[in-house]
């Protein structure tokens, strides 16, 4: 049976992953077992099979948990695209991918560990801890008589918080997000470059407009960035790395999670494909580089199997085998929604203190229960967990993040395909 074959291959490579001190779940005997079809979750395989044949990713890894346990799991496709497909290397339960903007909930999470030791109030202006940034000012685009535009610098009615860092109201954005002035001024100040340290970071990122006043609306930014910074200062200059490594990753056992592979443990790590005649590939990092910057916005990889490990504490209440990292109080208050009515969230779908949360079970374009919380990367990677359902669901793969003219399905199309056909799977 397809579901023995998978389940085999699951236990072959937890073994092989030695370092886990324990399986993070045991398996159900089948996935009716929690509620689940297995028919359901074979259309679900067969479509991603066909994704994979059609070129859209090399290869990926599917994990569905309920009930404590994992339901079904899939691996499928090559590791490495990059070379026109020629790795013949197979997906396997332990490749090691970019998870991008997966790296913002654990950034999150270490963050309300400092809250819960009395180290800062999420209420807290950001310029109390990182003064650079304290008198950073609203770029409003103005024409002049000459017909020329110029950024006329306002001063915000309101600081920016760290709550605002959380939940993405900062008035920071991304570069890359548009081509209007203060986007461009992210562009020339090279905000985020990898050349960069953490503080250099902040100090360049200072330097440049806010886009909005803190608090006005949700933008997507290097709000994250910016909270993996204030980590280090709070913890008197300590590297995010490691301050990522005693507070989350070592005592959760996520043990290839990091900001970059470690030569040994390269041949494991999974790479997109060029498409034919698609885009070029974009790569925001090399996985091999111990760069300066330690982006906590979208910088780590890790692997299926760690991802789960972190999921699993989110839906325990914080406690993971024993090893607590938060109250579940403070889960509770992460999980909720933090932007209510502020414009630039899709409808039905708010947003946490570093997770996008389900407002309402209709107006948004996936089917969810509300209350369900998670986050996605720019390769296609995606997490999410329906405490409701007690379900997890975990989507790994290597995808060019460029569409090619809209014609042909990109990383949110296949996540929400992903997400969708698991939903249909519930059965009870």
């Amino acid at each position: 049976m397809l579901y023995r074959r998978i389940a085999l291959a699951l236990a072959l490579s937890s073994i092989a992953v030695t370092a886990h001190a324990e399986a993070s779940l045991p398996m159900a005997g089948k996935p009716e077992d929690v509620g689940l079809s297995s028919t359901q979750l074979k259309r679900l395989e067969a479509v991603m099979k066909a994704d994979i044949d059609k070129g859209y990713v090399p290869g990926a890894i599917m994990l569905v948990a309920r009930r404590g346990k994992i339901a079904w799991s899939s691996v499928q496709g090559k590791l490495d695209g990059q070379n026109g497909g020629k790795t013949d290397a197979a997906m396997k339960m332990d490749s090691i991918f970019r998870i991008y903007s997966m790296t913002k909930p654990i950034v999150s999470v270490a963050i309300m560990q400092m809250v819960e030791e009395g180290k800062l109030q999420v209420s807290d202006p950001v310029g109390k801890y990182l003064p650079e940034l304290a008198n950073m000012k609203v770029g409003v685009e103005k024409t002049g008589a000459d017909g020329k535009t110029y950024l006329d610098y306002v001063t915000p009615a309101s600081p920016m918080t760290v709550q605002d860092l959380l939940r993405h109201t900062s008035g920071l954005t991304y570069g890359s997000r548009g081509k209007d002035p203060v986007r461009q001024a992210y562009v020339t100040g090279k905000i985020g470059d990898r050349g960069f340290t953490n503080a250099e970071f902040t100090a360049n990122l200072g330097k440049t407009p806010l886009l909005f006043a803190p608090g006005e609306r949700w933008e997507y930014s290097v709000s994250v960035d910016v909270l993996g910074r204030l980590l280090e200062v709070l913890s008197d200059g300590k590297p995010l790395a490691d301050i990522l490594a005693e507070r989350v990753t070592g005592p959760l056992g996520m043990v290839d999670t990091a900001f970059w592979i470690p030569q040994d443990k390269m041949a494991r790590a999974a790479q997109p494909m060029l498409r034919p005649n698609g885009p070029p590939l974009r790569f925001f990092f090399d996985v091999a580089e111990r760069a300066k910057f330690q982006g906590g916005g979208g910088s780590m990889v890790g692997t299926t199997e760690d991802y789960l490990r972190f999921s699993m504490m989110l839906a325990n209440g914080g406690e993971f085998q024993g090893k607590r990292l938060l109250s579940r109080k403070t889960v509770e208050f992460m999980t909720a929604d933090h932007v209510g009515a502020r414009p630039g969230r899709p409808p039905g779908l708010g947003f946490g203190l570093g997770f996008e949360v389900r407002t309402k079970a209709g107006e948004a374009g996936l089917p969810g229960s509300v209350g369900e919380y998670g986050w996605s990367g720019a390769a296609g990677t995606m997490f999410w967990i329906d405490p409701k359902e007690q379900l997890i669901g975990l989507f790994m793969v290597q995808a060019n993040d460029v569409s090619v003219g809209g014609s042909e399905p990109d990383t949110r199309f296949l996540r929400n395909q992903f997400r969708t056909m698991v939903q249909s799977a519930i059965i009870d």
